[in-house]
């Protein structure tokens, strides 16, 4: 299937509209690449009528076959001439298929439009090289910066050896996050927790402590109909191994489990844990048996996890915010109120540490969200 866009506009208008077009397609397989990031490429080729789309791919489930190789299949001859679009540079190095700037060279693309380079150092800027040394017009940096925000996750394990990190809070008018002893407590309505689920989809893990695991008893799955397959993984920080086997998450694909423990841990406790299919690691800990935040996210970088979603609770977001280890905040602004009793949020927009910057704000019902990324 192909689609036109009649008339004719200026090249960089052109250039900008059909890479926003690839970073929509990227979000496809967001958490679905492995060690890969999920990159979006087009063909594009012009006719009287105006550019039309000869080719669409986005990064495979597992990380192969790569966005650029699938587009030129699906265009065939059509992309000798025609213009390729890719959210992240051609690789260049030869692994399991050959370099898709060499494809791209086969394919006699006329020119390519790149919106950010390899982050890797031993090999940035060789696939445009491949491609100018045959003779092929490149152009990069369109659409740079929202492509790297689509890619933020692959983009923080590469240059960090850690994965981005989401913190969500869904905090009450009152300024809490729940009431102890009472489980999960709904501080917003049934569209904002809808929200929350579609956020899931776009992390490769979803981390909660283990006093939020005890109390609420979560599956932290997506309850999305037909998406039930796109959970992401579950990570619980559990320093002394108290995840009880009885925990609700073990019913549902428990191998997706990863408990974060340390030393102290009692040996009876993590055999179980095992037994039940989680994944048991062990991170350093200080003399009172608590993890660094930071060692958390070097454990799960080299597990190959590029993005997590936090979800709580109050003191493990809290840490994690002082660590200075929050990349994204997601704030969930909710009508209830919690009363006596409650547990106070560790942050709520007048708190908002002053290194973030407000990037969004929407609204689902009597419920506001308002987003915020590090700006240092």
């Amino acid at each position: 299937m192909t689609t036109h866009f009649p008339g004719q506009q200026p090249q960089e208008e052109t250039d900008r509209r059909f890479m926003a077009a690839a970073i929509r397609l990227s979000l496809r397989h967001l958490g679905l690449t492995a060690e890969n990031p999920s990159v979006g490429a087009l063909v594009v080729r012009t006719g009287e009528g105006g550019p039309v789309i000869v080719g669409r791919g986005v990064t495979a489930p597992g990380g192969r076959p790569h966005a650029e190789l699938q587009a030129l299949a699906q265009a065939g001859e059509a992309a000798r001439g025609a213009t390729a679009y890719a959210t992240l540079e051609p690789c260049s190095h030869i692994g399991r298929a050959p370099p898709c700037a060499d494809a791209l060279v086969s394919a006699g693309v006329a020119r390519v439009v790149i919106a950010t380079l390899d982050p890797d150092p031993r090999v940035t800027g060789r696939g445009v090289a491949i491609l100018r040394k045959a003779g092929i017009e490149v152009v990069t940096g369109c659409m740079e910066t929202e492509a790297r925000r689509a890619m933020a996750g692959f983009l923080s394990l590469k240059a960090r050896g850690r994965p981005f990190l989401t913190l969500k809070l869904a905090v009450s008018a009152d300024g809490m996050l729940g009431r102890k002893g009472k489980g999960q407590v709904a501080i917003t309505g049934p569209l904002a927790r809808n929200a929350v689920q579609t956020m899931r989809l776009a992390h490769e893990a979803v981390m909660v402590g283990v006093g939020t695991a005890i109390e609420d008893d979560p599956l932290l799955t997506v309850r999305l109909p037909g998406l039930e397959h796109r959970s992401p993984r579950r990570v619980v920080v559990d320093p002394l191994a108290r995840l009880p086997a009885s925990a609700r998450m073990f019913s549902d694909r428990p191998e997706s489990t990863l408990v974060m423990t340390t030393e102290k841990a009692p040996r009876r406790s993590l055999d179980l844990l095992r037994r039940k299919g989680a994944g048991v690691h062990v991170v350093a800990s200080d003399y009172r048996g608590r993890m660094e935040p930071r060692e958390i996210l070097r454990m799960l970088g080299v597990l190959g996890i590029k993005s997590v979603f936090l979800e709580g609770g109050a003191e493990t977001a809290r840490r994690f915010l002082e660590g200075g280890l929050v990349d994204r905040l997601v704030l969930f602004a909710g009508a209830a109120t919690v009363g006596e009793g409650g547990i106070a949020s560790p942050v709520d927009e007048a708190t908002v540490p002053a290194e973030f910057r407000r990037s969004a704000e929407s609204r689902f019902g009597e419920d506001r969200l308002v987003e915020y990324e590090r700006s240092s």
